[in-house]
């Protein structure tokens, strides 16, 4: 893993440091993170399945992009970035909100982050990052929860909070699905 900071902020996104990834996630500083739900012309989200050897969460289906923010670098600028560098795509992207969360990964690492989300719209070929993303699958909402439900722990523990909170649960309101 190579050297990469991550922005520290308090409980309202104020910006008070910058930390090393892998430091912030041993001790479960609080920083910036963001995630991009990524929809598709038929209502179904993209999800990836992270690369097995990522030193967490690998081999863990999630959302469809995620990542840090570099210090200086704005959260929807950083979202676009990851998005081409991880799943070779690239579409607009819409903020829908923050949110924030605690979780124990094991190996004593743990996520503390408040994440920016965006959302997108995107028909067309994907081509993952094979060092990022073992794979992808366009799903229904429906599917996810279900998937969910049965099979947790196969899901990022941030994933499964955001679809506790109802999150993915559907595509962007303003998305025009074709009539079956």
């Amino acid at each position: 893993m190579t050297h990469e900071d991550v922005i520290l902020v308090d409980a309202d996104d104020h910006e008070i440091g910058t930390e090393e990834k892998l430091k912030a996630h041993q001790r479960g500083h609080l920083h910036r993170a963001f995630s991009v739900m990524i929809w598709d012309g038929r209502g179904r989200l993209l999800l990836q399945r992270r690369q097995i050897n990522k030193y967490h969460s690998g081999g863990l289906w999630t959302n469809s992009c995620c990542g840090h923010p570099r210090p200086g670098e704005q959260s929807r600028e950083a979202a676009m970035r990851r998005l081409g560098e991880e799943m070779g795509i690239s579409c607009p992207l819409e903020p829908i909100g923050t949110f924030t969360y605690r979780a124990e990964l094991g190996d004593g690492l743990v996520e503390h982050e408040l994440v920016h989300l965006f959302r997108g719209v995107y028909d067309g070929a994907v081509a993952p990052d094979p060092s990022e993303c073992d794979g992808f699958s366009w799903s229904a909402p429906e599917a996810i929860q279900s998937q969910i439900r049965a099979v947790p722990h196969c899901f990022s523990a941030w994933f499964v909070k955001y679809a506790d909170a109802g999150w993915p649960v559907a595509p962007p309101v303003d998305l025009v699905l074709p009539e079956l």
